[in-house]
């Protein structure tokens, strides 16, 4: 059973709506977010909570680093409470999503894969991925550690297009993530947001 969705989604795909544009969304940073809930499908809060629930597990700093280097706007995390109530911020946003739906149903087949099974992979593509900050990188490692690879390969994938937009990948290196987007069982288009930066021959 495929995912619901071909293109990103999850925390992910939360951090791609803070761009310079994001204001037209709402004035705040959770009005942001809840608007792009309330436009989507429940298979996408209910994707978004997992992720947020998940990285929970994380320290306020390190959700500091991953939203920072997600996001190419994220405001202050003086404005929005730090790391982790931002993070709890989310959840509560999906939950006021779901909860004027009369008949939610669980995510189900490819929608509950965590990948773990590529951790290895995924930790060996963060660690070679010089091209970030040391604490980015770090920060990507706890995430697929401590929450799950998944969400940590396509906090990957945002990152290289948000942090290092000057960045060329090599005809390997994207090979290797589309073969662990394979894996997770992807959509077409969630590895392929970072074909563009592939080097040319």
């Amino acid at each position: 059973m495929p995912r619901f969705t071909e293109f990103d989604f999850g925390v992910s795909w939360v951090m791609g709506f803070f761009h310079q544009d994001a204001t037209h969304y709402g004035d705040t940073a959770a009005e942001i977010v809840g608007n792009h809930l309330a436009g989507g499908i429940n298979e996408a809060a209910l994707a978004v909570r997992r992720d947020a629930q998940m990285l929970g597990n994380l320290p306020s700093e390190t959700l500091e680093v991953l939203w920072d280097a997600g996001a190419e706007y994220m405001p202050s995390f003086e404005r929005i409470g730090g790391g982790a109530q931002w993070t709890r911020t989310v959840v509560d946003l999906c939950d006021a999503r779901l909860s004027g739906e009369a008949d939610v149903r669980p995510l189900t087949g490819a929608d509950t894969e965590d990948g773990m099974a590529c951790l290895d992979a995924v930790v060996a593509e963060i660690e070679g991925a010089r091209f970030l900050a040391a604490e980015v990188r770090a920060a990507l490692v706890d995430c697929a550690r401590r929450c799950t690879p998944d969400l940590a390969f396509r906090v990957l994938l945002r990152v290289i297009r948000s942090a290092a937009p000057d960045v060329c990948l090599s005809p390997d290196q994207y090979a290797r993530l589309e073969a662990i987007g394979s894996a997770l069982q992807y959509g077409e288009f969630v590895v392929e947001n970072v074909r563009y930066l592939v080097e040319a021959d």
